[in-house]
């Protein structure tokens, strides 16, 4: 199957209820999802790259069931900011020594004990409950510059609404990179807990 192919048939997306929008960021609650997960070492714009083989293995049948999962978005991403023993990797996240952890968010709402084990080892699964987060979406390319200056700008929104941050912060692709950047949805999105 072509990457033409697989994000073509992306219909499904994470489940989230919008609760309050302020200018270019919104409160969601994020519906309890599992994810697939990889842990790759490199730079942030090489990570999702590094991970995207096993995790589309994984969702095209290598797995005991040899069973497809429909390809979902957003693609995750964030810095692996817990130590994880070299055969439990975890989502696309960064750490200081260059680890991220990429994720796929896996279809439907199934409880993880329903859904295929992965063949390839470096592919784990893992509920993620329930959560309140702030969302900055933008357009445009994924590098590092840009995050960095979402981030900030997410970051002080946070601040201004007096909420306080409640865990790592994650980035999201949703777009093949053949989309013209304009038309590309990118967003941070940070853990909150209300005042």
């Amino acid at each position: 199957m072509s990457l033409a192919i697989v994000y073509l048939s992306m219909t499904e997306q994470q489940n989230y209820q919008v609760l309050q929008s302020r200018g270019n960021f919104e409160l969601r609650n994020y519906a309890p999802c599992v994810v697939a997960d990889v842990v790759v070492t490199g730079s942030a714009e090489e990570a999702g790259s590094q991970a995207f083989r096993p995790l589309f293995n994984y969702i095209s049948g290598a797995n005991t069931s040899a069973v497809s999962l429909a390809m979902t978005a957003p693609v995750i991403q964030k810095p692996n900011s817990e130590k994880l023993a070299m055969t439990a990797p975890v989502i696309q996240e960064a750490a200081g020594d260059e680890q991220w952890i990429v994720s796929f968010v896996l279809p439907g709402d199934r409880p993880l004990h329903d859904y295929p084990v992965p063949s390839d080892s470096k592919v784990t699964l893992r509920q993620l409950p329930q959560e309140l987060a702030a969302a900055l979406r933008w357009s445009g390319r994924w590098t590092s510059s840009n995050v960095a200056e979402r981030t900030t700008e997410l970051r002080q929104a946070i601040e201004a609404e007096g909420w306080q941050i409640a865990g790592d912060l994650r980035w999201a692709r949703f777009d093949p990179p053949w989309k013209p950047p304009f038309a590309r949805r990118n967003e941070i999105v940070i853990p909150v807990q209300l005042s």
